[in-house]
């Protein structure tokens, strides 16, 4: 690569490119661009899965072959598809691995689509004593712990339910760093004064649709089989309900325990070209809830330019053990960008890019049928 391709930050789409043609990602079928996003790449599903007992991290020089040895119940072969059910554990072997040089790390999330099902994914590597995390020089394996919350599934080898970044250096960008970027290119749209710790706060929106009267949507239990690679396969009704202000008390929803909600943020977001950003899942300071699954927001997520309009964040919400209400512009999450390592050659919103969830307010996951 040439010097000025070398800045610390997340690798963009042509250095992912780059990292498979040097062999630091690998694969039993080898990548295709269909799985390439501006700042991230899908992580395909391989053949053999297990259902497990409980969800495990292997530890510090244990290899995740060796758990599986104690915990998984039965093998599982998604060569012709496999049902995933709800309220259970598996752990699926990825068709991708890693041979990361000492200056390359990765993080993992969730699929945007991945998430607004109540699909609970998580990266596991040999070795881990965290979730979604891979160390500096990582040579192994990947695997993906798979939980259904809400729906059952069905999944098969080659399904992509969570996406992969790889970061050079350190990554980490402070408040004010945050604060100054927000003031040239304009973060967040629709708060009074934005409110940065850890991020930028995000706000629950629970004013209605004007066009729908709809405030969000509480899936429905006992609900069918949701195919993940079906797009626009699902009636809504058949899934999920409808939230208006008639579900509001004292103005504010009450999240019910163990129930899963789509709602959408107060406020606007913009991702600027040589930034990324994540959404942090789920902060105590806030409430007893986690109000996101997938945290990765490409370059070029809402910018006007890409031909977004007033572009929302999302919110899986899920409560925690009690009942809680929460109130319009309440805060319920934290953005945080990082700095690229170059600008993308593909943003979201490209031609070439899979973006199904610009300009989007209240949007269900691609796989309902939606006007």
């Amino acid at each position: 690569m040439k010097d000025a391709e070398m800045n610390d930050g997340i690798l963009p789409v042509q250095q992912i490119r780059d990292a498979i043609a040097a062999g630091h990602i690998a694969a039993t079928i080898p990548p295709t661009e269909a799985q390439l996003q501006p700042a991230s790449m899908d992580l395909r599903l391989g053949t053999r899965g297990w259902r497990v007992r409980s969800s495990f991290l292997p530890g510090s020089g244990i290899d995740v072959a060796r758990k599986l040895d104690k915990f998984a119940m039965h093998e599982i072969d998604l060569s012709d598809g496999a049902v995933l059910e709800r309220g259970c554990v598996y752990i699926v072997e990825l068709q991708e691995s890693l041979a990361l040089p000492d200056t390359l790390s990765a993080l993992a999330n969730p699929k945007s689509s991945t998430g607004r099902l109540d699909v609970f994914t998580r990266l596991i590597t040999d070795g881990a004593t965290e979730f979604e995390a891979v160390t500096h020089g990582y040579h192994g394996g990947l695997y993906a712990e798979i939980s259904p919350r809400t729906f059952s599934v069905l999944v098969r080898k080659g399904s992509c339910l969570s996406q992969l970044r790889l970061r050079r250096g350190p990554g980490s960008m402070s408040d004010a760093a945050m604060e100054a970027l927000h003031r040239t290119v304009g973060l967040i749209r629709g708060a009074d004064t934005p409110d940065f710790r850890d991020g930028v706060a995000l706000s629950v929106n629970l004013t209605p649709d004007p066009d729908t009267q709809i405030i969000g949507w509480r899936a429905r239990k006992h609900a069918g089989l949701v195919d993940i690679d079906a797009p626009g396969s699902c009636e809504v009704d058949a899934y999920w309900e409808k939230l208006t202000t008639a579900d509001l008390v004292a103005g504010g929803l009450v999240l019910n325990p163990d129930e899963f909600y789509i709602l959408a943020s107060r406020e606007f977001v913009t991702v600027p070209r040589d930034h990324a950003a994540e959404m942090r899942a789920y902060d105590t300071r806030v409430g007893e809830f986690r109000a996101h699954y997938a945290g990765f927001f490409d370059p070029g997520f809402g910018m006007p330019e890409m031909g977004a309009g007033s572009t929302r964040a999302v919110l899986e919400v899920r409560s925690h053990d009690v009942p809680f209400l929460i109130e319009e512009g309440q805060t319920v999450c934290r953005l945080v960008y990082e700095p690229m390592a170059a600008t993308p050659d593909l943003l979201y919103g490209d031609s070439g890019s899979t973006s199904n969830y610009q300009s989007q307010g209240l949007r269900l996951a691609k796989h309902f049928i939606q006007d």
